[in-house]
């Protein structure tokens, strides 16, 4: 297991995206903690949001290129989360289809290691910066 370092996504908020646990050649690990300023109601429901940020940049971390960006995804909610859940999100390579594009999948398990989240994403490296 060969761990690299971070190259894309930078300045992303380990506190509402996610922490980078792992990247590897096939695999990168990312892991978010459900906080009170992350629920919806009364019963301690997280927003969706949060689970899809954490899923997208795993995408992102596993791809590792300084401007890569979501092109499509396609995502199901599988369980709820809630307050005080640590979800850890892992992203392998589904198919690289060109050193632009590049078809992630990813699965969200929290820490019952019951699966939340699971979701294909199609990301695509660029030459420069998507605003530049």
């Amino acid at each position: 297991m060969k761990t690299t370092s971070q190259n894309t996504h930078l300045k992303t908020s380990k506190k509402l995206v996610g922490n980078v646990i792992s990247i590897e050649e096939s695999k990168a690990v990312v892991q978010l903690t459900i906080t009170e300023e992350m629920i919806v109601d009364t019963f301690g429901l997280s927003h969706g949001g949060f689970t899809f940020g954490l899923a997208d940049y795993a995408a992102m971390v596993l791809i590792n290129e300084p401007n890569v960006v979501l092109g499509k995804a396609e995502v199901k909610f599988v369980k709820p989360t809630i307050v005080g859940d640590i979800l850890t999100a892992t992203a392998i390579f589904k198919e690289k289809i060109s050193n632009v594009k590049s078809v992630v999948s990813v699965s969200v398990f929290n820490k019952k290691d019951t699966l939340v989240f699971e979701g294909e994403f199609v990301c695509f490296s660029l030459e420069k910066h998507v605003l530049d």
